[in-house]
């Protein structure tokens, strides 16, 4: 059997790890095809070691690696330190890992955070597993603009 693996942390306000399971859960062949391998370690820069981990040590197809930097300028820093770690895990792996950063300073209010912290898990959970199921799935969006967490901005129209 397959496997997706979703990997979080502990530092985040919100559990998108849990979002990104269910979302995965709702899949076509979930506990047929594949199963879902969730790991959750300390903070955004432990993400790349453990997604490196269920590649290599749990064979993964693919994972989805969330995180939730704050707003402090350092936390930004951080975030970006973060981002390089798991590009770094992709090209050691060959794998794709999605990448699911919200960032605290995206919205004002804790409600609409919360929307954004949903909305984006799912969408990057449904798009590793179109990444590895149906990618015809992804080429049919090119282009039109989608966004995880925000309204789609739609195409440009030429």
């Amino acid at each position: 059997m397959d496997r997706i693996g979703v990997v979080d942390t502990m530092f985040a306000r919100y559990d998108m790890g849990a979002e990104a399971v269910d979302e995965l859960a709702d899949c076509p062949g979930h506990g047929k095809v594949f199963e879902v391998l969730r790991r959750t370690v300390p903070g955004f820069k432990d993400l790349a070691v453990e997604a490196k981990r269920l590649i290599e040590d749990e064979g993964c197809r693919i994972v989805v690696a969330i995180g939730m930097p704050g707003r402090a300028a350092i936390d930004q820093v951080c975030a970006h330190e973060a981002s390089q770690g798991i590009m770094m895990a992709q090209l050691l792996t060959s794998t794709h890992i999605l990448e699911v950063f919200v960032h605290e300073n995206e919205e004002e209010d804790p409600e609409r955070l919360a929307r954004v912290c949903v909305e984006r898990a799912r969408k990057h959970a449904r798009n590793a597993y179109w990444m590895v199921y149906e990618p015809e799935q992804l080429t049919r969006r090119a282009g039109q603009g989608v966004r995880q967490g925000y309204d789609d901005a739609g195409p440009i129209l030429a």
